[in-house]
């Protein structure tokens, strides 16, 4: 990873932690719209589990677990996973759970075709490069079984935040402290080769709105 990489990795990683340790369970208890579309792709797929990255303080992870997922959650803030450990306990879904510190920078800790689905909201469209973006998806690919489903949000070049605020290169442009990377279709695209492309969904979320894709992609069996 170049330096520039890397000082930038571990800036937002301390973001992040600050962030989850000043406003815990910050995104609320209530799932996501894409983790609940998620939820039934998966379930039509035939997956029993799911692997979560970038998830946070867990209300996505706690969604797919109450619905009967056993869930792997990985996320770089052990801030954020001590909080998702926690409401998991206070559910009493912990037996479902389990949870692992990880930077998506680095090869995924699991076995080739170990994992039925793969979630990710506005996961790739953090502060990673183009090339970083292709080594996970890659990775994405190993671990999933065939007929596996891959479901992940970013938000794109059509996003009002897309060209402003600090620019880091390669699409990547930092707000209040959270740098992303806004997808174009082409990358879209790309990332897709050698998967079954099922969907590209536009939607609106928060107050900005944010503009984001929901990407569905299949593994061939």
């Amino acid at each position: 990873m170049a330096d520039s990489e890397q000082d930038l990795a571990e800036a937002q990683r301390a973001h992040w932690q600050g962030a989850y340790t000043a406003h815990p369970g910050m995104y609320g208890d209530q799932p996501s719209d894409p983790a609940t579309y998620a939820a039934g792709v998966f379930r039509a797929s035939g997956a029993a589990d799911v692997l979560e990255l970038g998830a946070g303080h867990g209300r996505d992870a706690m969604y797919f677990a109450r619905e009967g997922f056993t869930v792997q959650a990985t996320d770089f803030s052990a801030t954020g996973l001590e909080q998702l450990r926690e409401t998991a306990r206070a559910q009493k879904i912990d037996d479902r759970v389990t949870t692992a510190v990880h930077d998506v920078r680095d090869s995924l800790p699991l076995p080739d075709a170990s994992v039925g689905a793969v979630f990710a909201h506005m996961l790739l469209c953090m502060a990673l490069s183009t090339r970083q973006i292709h080594a996970l998806v890659g990775e994405i690919h190993r671990v999933l079984r065939p007929g596996g489903v891959f479901v992940y949000t970013v938000r794109h070049t059509g996003d009002a935040h897309s060209g402003a605020g600090t620019a880091h290169g390669d699409d990547i442009y930092e707000h209040g402290g959270f740098a992303v990377h806004f997808f174009d279709r082409a990358l879209v695209d790309a990332l897709a080769d050698g998967w079954s492309l099922d969907e590209v969904h536009a939607f609106e979320e928060g107050d900005l709105p944010r503009r984001l894709w929901r990407v569905t992609q299949t593994l061939p069996r």
